[in-house]
């Protein structure tokens, strides 16, 4: 069995339509994200790794629609399964991403999916519950169609 990180005693990862119980995570760049943030915002949650060649294509799709939800009610909040913080943000320079990374990963994992796939990505509604856990790489217009968890 699968050790659970401390604090989540028991508490198993949000399966859709479950309230998302968010940790308070570290970011890449010095931030701290936390419940707070997802407060009546719509979350998308990436899982990915910098040798996931799937996750090179999928990351700008990411990209882009971090950038088509700024200004609405949508977060999008990656998490890298990597533990070499200078080699992820030496990624995200050289691939021109800007989306939030934290390499807190386990945290994350006992919140959302403890599923490895990446890359994974975990929709949450703006009433703070999971939507959906998808597996492996989105096309483009599938990412950007989650904008429309702003709604």
């Amino acid at each position: 069995a699968a050790m659970l990180p401390a604090g989540v005693a028991g508490a198993a990862p949000a399966q859709p339509g479950d309230r998302v119980q968010w940790p308070t995570v570290k970011l890449l760049d010095g931030r701290t994200w936390s419940a707070a943030d997802a407060q009546d915002k719509a979350v998308v949650v990436v899982f990915w790794s910098i040798t996931c060649p799937f996750c090179r294509r999928h990351n700008p799709h990411v990209e882009k629609l971090r950038a088509a939800a700024v200004g609405k009610p949508l977060v999008v909040l990656t998490v890298s399964r990597d533990t070499d913080a200078a080699a992820v943000a030496r990624h995200l320079r050289e691939q021109g991403l800007n989306f939030a990374v934290t390499l807190d990963h386990a945290p994350m994992a006992a919140a959302l999916s403890m599923r490895r796939v990446t890359p994974l990505t975990v929709t949450v509604g703006r009433d703070g519950r999971v939507r959906q856990i998808i597996a492996g790489e989105m096309f483009e217009e599938d990412v950007l169609d989650l904008l429309q968890l702003a709604a």
